[in-house]
């Protein structure tokens, strides 16, 4: 019988070996007691307080559950109890194991890499994924962005790869280099669509520029109602590739128009009381009640809009306001979603559906910002990894009505494949016999 040792198999992204690894807090704007965490890929070993508990667990075999007690975490695996603990550790035991989080009272998500568990200074269970910095880039582009067509996740990817080179010390105060809520950026699920990851993967190694090459600040948005914002309008700095520009293309997407009533005196009275502007004065009062922006402006009488825009939970700072003096209200009128500075979503959403090209695309957002390669990173990636990822793509799109299983994952499937390739490519027949066992890695 053929007998092979198959080493690695190529460990999913051969980028992911150079790659840094991040820590990134999950659920982190929520308060959680207790979890539970079962395992759809790969296999774990468990530690608690630095000492091993289990090893090997995998597939639906085993669930582990967690709940604080005092100060510290109470470890079950199954229906057995293991005790109570300062931290808990799973750690993956090759790259295609892929965990799920189950929270009470939220939805589960599933990510790849290890988990670690303590209890945070709020009494409360602290979630750390440390994991492959580019498998956290495609989370982020997954979570952040929709669309189909794979450009698209390029952009996300580098603009997101960007952000996160630039603010990896961003919570180093707190033990971790990101968390996964819009303060950093979304990281809301490993990416499970292979399109997606193919958008990231084609983004290896690039990353905005400045003219002196350095990386520069990459903010984004919704969309930007059809004019983008001046940093120095939103933030205090005046950045020179943070430039306001026109945006057609956000025009009559999902996000591109919202309206706003409320009444005349909360209106007038949020001027007066909060501002101290004397709304008895006919200009100023002309001006709050007929207030218009055919091209983006920075402050109402004053009043940075940023501040009305939060007082008063408006979509965009981009609005114009008209009165009805019936009903004794005003409407505001507003266009886009989000802070406007940088780039659109879906106006690059839009971009790409017209075939604009995706360094293009960059460009127009970021004023100025040069689009720099690493040779060195986009080598490491193997022409058969995206060969092979395209094959995934191709028979999903071919099968849209099949119900896929966990055992469909296209992590899993693209082992399966590489598997398969280099049993293939490295059979011998007339050295089978002094050829040893497969063995597998995961």
């Amino acid at each position: 019988m053929k007998r092979f040792l198959v080493i690695a198999i190529m460990l999913t992204l051969a980028l992911f070996a150079q790659a840094d690894r991040v820590k990134v807090r999950l659920f982190s704007n929520v308060k959680l007691g207790a979890l539970s965490v079962s395992f759809d890929l790969g296999s774990y070993n468990l530690y608690a307080d630095g000492n091993q508990l289990l090893e090997d667990m995998a597939g639906e075999g085993r669930t582990v559950f967690l709940k604080v007690e005092g100060r510290r975490l109470v470890v079950s695996v199954n229906q057995d109890y293991y005790g109570s603990f300062a931290s808990l550790h799973l750690e993956a035991t090759d790259t295609a194991c892929i965990l799920c989080i189950n929270p009470d009272g939220f939805k589960p998500r599933t990510y790849e890499g290890d988990l670690e568990v303590t209890v945070g200074a709020d009494g409360k269970l602290r979630l750390i994924n440390d994991v492959d910095f580019e498998t956290y880039i495609a989370g982020v582009v997954q979570s952040e962005i929709y669309g189909s067509q794979t450009d698209i996740f390029r952009i996300q990817a580098i603009i997101s790869r960007t952000w996160a080179l630039r603010n990896m010390k961003k919570h180093a105060v707190d033990g971790y280099n990101f968390c996964d809520h819009v303060h950093c950026q979304a990281y809301l699920n490993r990416c499970i669509r292979p399109d997606i990851m193919m958008g990231a993967i084609e983004s290896s190694g690039e990353t905005l520029v400045d003219a002196d090459g350095k990386l520069i600040d990459t903010p984004f948005h919704s969309n930007s109602g059809g004019q983008t914002a001046n940093s120095e309008d939103v933030w205090r700095a005046a950045l020179p590739y943070l430039r306001s520009v026109p945006d057609t293309f956000s025009y009559h997407m999902k996000q591109s128009d919202w309206t706003k009533t409320v009444s005349i005196d909360r209106w007038l009275s949020y001027f007066r009381k909060s501002h101290k502007i004397d709304t008895d004065n006919p200009d100023n009062l002309r001006e709050l009640l007929h207030f218009e922006q055919a091209q983006r402006k920075a402050k109402l009488l004053g009043v940075p809009l940023t501040k009305i825009r939060t007082d008063f939970q408006l979509k965009s700072t981009f609005f114009s306001v008209s009165v009805d003096s019936t009903m004794m209200t005003v409407t505001l009128r507003g266009h886009g979603y989000g802070h406007g500075v940088g780039l659109s979503q879906e106006g690059t959403i839009r971009m790409v559906g017209l075939g604009f090209s995706y360094d293009s695309i960059l460009r127009h957002y970021y004023t100025g910002a040069v689009l720099h390669h690493d040779p060195v990173a986009k080598a490491a990636f193997a022409p058969a990894y995206v060969a092979q990822l395209a094959r995934i793509i191709e028979e999903d799109s071919n099968q849209q009505t099949r119900t896929l299983s966990k055992k469909d994952d296209w992590l899993g499937r693209l082992f399966r494949l590489r598997d398969r390739e280099v049993r293939e490519e490295i059979y011998v027949e007339e050295e089978q016999d002094n050829e040893q066992d497969w063995e597998y890695e995961w």
